[in-house]
């Protein structure tokens, strides 16, 4: 039996396991947690008729542990889609149970039947454990590519630039 059972986010229970959830990154990564402003968003994101993202929790028993938040983006140099990874987080008691592997084993499913060229998804520097569990998986760290961002105060300034 897996350490974990995924499954998509459907109903409004889902997403307030999900929302909770996000909170919990927001305070492991010591970042402000998304407002009620912003769960609107997110809920309407996920639900309206084109989704602008897809997410899976993942369960031990009736318990939701784990999240992950996808989306497709595409490569023109692969003519291929790429499956990005925007969150993937085990509540910190979870962890060493191999539900992160099960989750990250259940979006590489999802890439290879959505015929992704490849998956991405970004890491803090300072996250460590993340980092080894990535190798640990076989990823390959891209060091020769910065991450760059405009937020969105300078996309509105950005005519004014």
């Amino acid at each position: 039996m897996p350490p974990a059972t995924i499954h998509k986010v459907t109903t409004e229970e889902e997403f307030e396991h999900l929302f909770i959830l996000i909170i919990a990154l927001a305070d492991f990564e010591k970042l402000s947690p998304p407002d009620e402003s912003a769960k609107q968003r997110l809920f309407h994101d996920c639900f309206c008729e084109k989704p602008r993202f897809e997410a899976y929790l993942a369960f031990t028993g009736e318990q939701p542990v784990a999240y992950a938040i996808i989306f497709e983006t595409y490569s023109s140099f692969l003519a291929k889609p790429t499956l990005y990874l925007e969150d993937i987080f085990v509540l910190p008691e979870y962890r060493k149970q191999k539900i992160g592997v099960t989750l990250f084993r259940y979006l590489v499913q999802l890439a290879q039947q959505r015929g992704c060229g490849r998956m991405e998804w970004q890491v803090l520097d300072w996250n460590t454990g993340a980092i080894d569990f990535y190798k640990r998986l076989g990823a390959t760290h891209l060091k020769e590519w910065y991450s760059f961002r405009l937020n969105e105060e300078q996309i509105k300034l950005f005519p004014s630039l």
